[in-house]
């Protein structure tokens, strides 16, 4: 199945059942009113979101309405957990490359993962805003998970079971404000502002067999200004699966319903020719991304990071060509006032 959230003037917004071709949706309002309604207790209200779901794709709901992304909140408007990995090797090996920088051998074995903010995530088509253009905005093209609860110790292989939805997610970065953030030992946070979500987050059957082995084996699709630079394949080349990442949390800790998961910037390996030059065909998922390859190649950067009224979209189809999520669809805007 397929859900939203609505807003409606709250925090937490009213969630809605989607149909399978995002053309039309319906208010959960007899089953559950909010997504973490729902996570909390998913054996007794998924069955019967799912019941409403079927009669929706079969035209049989008596107050269905179209369906518009405008009006969505992310999926879980705030969460109580947002934890985002670099499940992506081949981004870290390409920062490294650039800074002539090796990977160390740790990054092979044990997943890279930051702890971001929760409280305020924002919708699919809501605007970016940053103070200043100076802090070097940067979007990241992503795929996420939200859990339910997941008891400390997990293992891998058992921790995909406590996977309810997947859905899309725009990292945003402010690359400027990231090296003396991180060099203070700490990591990420003011460098991290709010993140975006996809329209709609989808149950894990309604990837069919794209989901294999924790994995999407999709192509994610970043549009930046109208031009399309990034045609990823997200599944192929994800070092640690969802699984993995989601035992990591819970190494030494619960993880507990709601929580969301992040993959990192989806990443592929580049191609040498036979001149021993290497491109990336698949393009990129940030520009930070792209501005390690160009340094790669030709010695430094030529792509500057996003400017005010720059637009992003992303975007993941199913292999009928139909868009899964809905997109993320953004533009970069200076803060009011």
């Amino acid at each position: 199945m397929k859900l939203a959230t609505y807003k409606d003037g709250s925090r937490d917004g009213q969630l809605v059942v989607v149909s399978r071709d995002l053309s039309t949706a319906h208010y959960a309002t007899g089953i559950a009113t909010r997504l973490q309604q729902v996570l909390d207790d998913w054996n007794f209200l998924a069955p019967q979101l799912q019941d409403l779901y079927e009669q929706l794709n079969q035209g049989k709901t008596r107050h269905a309405f179209p369906f518009d992304p405008a009006q969505c909140m992310a999926p879980l408007p705030r969460a109580y957990q947002w934890a985002d990995g670099s499940a992506y090797l081949n981004h870290v090996e390409l920062v490294r490359k650039a800074r002539n920088a090796e990977v160390p051998a740790t990054f092979y074995t044990d997943p890279l993962m930051y702890q971001g903010g929760s409280d305020d995530f924002i919708g699919p088509c809501d605007d970016v805003v940053v103070p200043s253009e100076d802090f070097g905005i940067d979007f990241e093209a992503e795929i996420a998970v939200v859990t339910g609860d997941v008891p400390m110790g997990t293992p891998a292989d058992r921790a995909l079971d406590g996977i309810r939805l997947v859905m899309l997610a725009n990292d945003v970065s402010l690359r400027n404000l990231i090296p003396a953030e991180l060099a203070k030992g700490f990591g990420f946070f003011q460098s991290k502002p709010a993140t975006a979500f996809s329209p709609v987050a989808i149950t894990l059957d309604e990837l069919g067999e794209a989901w294999d082995q924790g994995r999407v084996h999709l192509t994610l699709e970043s549009t930046w200004n109208g031009r399309k630079v990034g045609q990823c394949e997200a599944g192929p080349e994800m070092t640690f699966h969802f699984g993995q990442l989601i035992a990591h949390i819970c190494k030494t800790r619960n993880v507990r319903a709601g929580t969301i998961v992040g993959s990192g910037t989806v990443s592929n390996q580049g191609v040498t020719d036979a001149q021993g030059r290497t491109e990336w065909p698949k393009g990129y998922s940030c520009i930070a991304e792209k501005r390690c390859i160009e340094t790669i190649q030709n010695g430094k950067p030529s792509t500057g990071f996003m400017k005010y009224g720059d637009t992003i979209r992303i975007e993941m189809k199913g292999r009928n060509g139909v868009s899964l999520f809905g997109a993320i669809d953004q533009k970069v805007v200076e803060v009011e006032g």
